[in-house]
């Protein structure tokens, strides 16, 4: 297990390395991003007026945004002066989103956090919420807009960074010889696509490296889809060296469709993971039958970077937050970083949450 201080020496490393890179500026004013792990408190915007604030996701169906609606409410339940938080999930349907939006504007909702499921797509439903007055903050994604004329604040998750980490950990990983592929969420996700393009731009720096589809492989973030996509790729590919994916439930999927075909399982680059593949990953290794593995987590925290930001601005309080976040080094196989594995924990929670241990295990009830 890799102390605390090399963990440390090696987020630092990666965040210099990635800035260093004209390709891999995290804003145009070339802001430094913070790790999830780390945030200011909420505390001091809380302010002293009133208010009422919504979450609202494109796709709530997933573990991955149940944890995160419970991070939302954990966040601002550190304000007393929050009178209503309220959740609203679209389902995959961007007129529903955008719908349900309005929807909150008439309703008075004093801060709306909203996830840039549909990218762009959204972008003049968020402009007529600011323009209303309004504070929204669209987040996760890095999207078109200004800050103050389309919306409050736009809180995103440096993407392509995360897309090159998994590049140069699958290139040095692979000695810079292999093929991958990489598999996404829904069709035409955003994210997904952002991630896919750091992807691309990283290994351009190992040309052994193949991508054996230029597309992000459709998964629905579903672990049943994901592992029926994977084997239709095992059919179609003899060899796969290494996959890298936007969420740990996919990861998971992908070294079971392996494993039930016999083969060997390729290197996995992911974020997002969960207890199961964790433990999974600590079995195997004390078994000796392990698979070379690399995890950034805390994703699900980044909704309190959203939270404070739009809490902040609705009570014209100072954040001192970036708008630019990325996930911390959870597991990392070539450094010796084993992930966290609680046997008495449910499979699908996130033990890189940055919710008290009472409030995550009720969650999984």
């Amino acid at each position: 297990m890799t102390n605390s201080n090399t963990i440390n020496s090696i987020r630092a490393g990666l965040l210099g390395s990635a800035l260093a890179c004209a390709g891999m500026v995290t804003t145009a004013a070339a802001e430094e991003p913070i790790f999830m792990d780390q945030g200011a408190d909420i505390a001091s915007m809380c302010g002293d007026k009133p208010m009422r604030v919504a979450l609202i996701d494109g796709f709530g169906g997933d573990t991955w945004r149940k944890i995160t609606r419970a991070e939302f409410e954990d966040e601002l339940s550190k304000c007393d002066n929050v009178t209503e938080v309220r959740y609203v999930d679209a389902n995959g349907d961007q007129q529903k989103y955008n719908g349900d939006i309005n929807s909150l504007i008439a309703q008075g909702m004093d801060v709306i956090v909203a996830f840039t499921d549909f990218g762009d797509a959204a972008l003049q439903t968020y402009r007529k919420a600011h323009r209303d007055g309004v504070t929204i903050v669209p987040y996760f994604s890095n999207i078109s807009g200004e800050a103050g004329t389309d919306y409050a604040a736009n809180l995103y998750q440096d993407q392509y960074y995360v897309g090159g980490l998994w590049a140069d950990w699958m290139g040095k990983t692979l000695n810079g010889e292999g093929n991958v592929v990489v598999l996404g969420g829904v069709a035409g996700a955003a994210s997904s696509q952002v991630f896919l393009d750091g992807f691309k731009a990283g290994i351009a720096d190992y040309p052994g490296i193949k991508l054996l589809d230029e597309n992000f492989i459709v998964t629905n973030w579903n672990p049943a889809d994901a592992q029926r996509a994977v084997t239709g790729l095992i059919a179609q590919y003899p060899e796969i060296d290494g996959i890298a994916s936007d969420y740990g439930v996919t990861t998971l999927a992908a070294i079971k469709a392996f494993e039930q075909a016999g083969l060997d399982v390729p290197a996995q680059a992911t974020l997002a993971s969960n207890n199961e593949i964790n433990c999974k990953y600590v079995e195997a290794k004390a078994a000796g039958t392990v698979w070379e593995y690399f995890s950034l987590d805390g994703t699900v925290r980044t909704v309190r970077f959203a939270a404070r930001a739009g809490v902040a601005a609705f009570q014209g309080t100072e954040n001192s937050d970036p708008t630019s976040v990325v996930p911390f080094v959870y597991a990392d196989s070539a450094a010796g970083i084993d992930p966290l594995c609680d046997p008495a924990a449910p499979p699908d929670a996130d033990l890189s949450s940055g919710l008290p241990a009472d409030k995550l295990s009720a969650l999984f009830q």
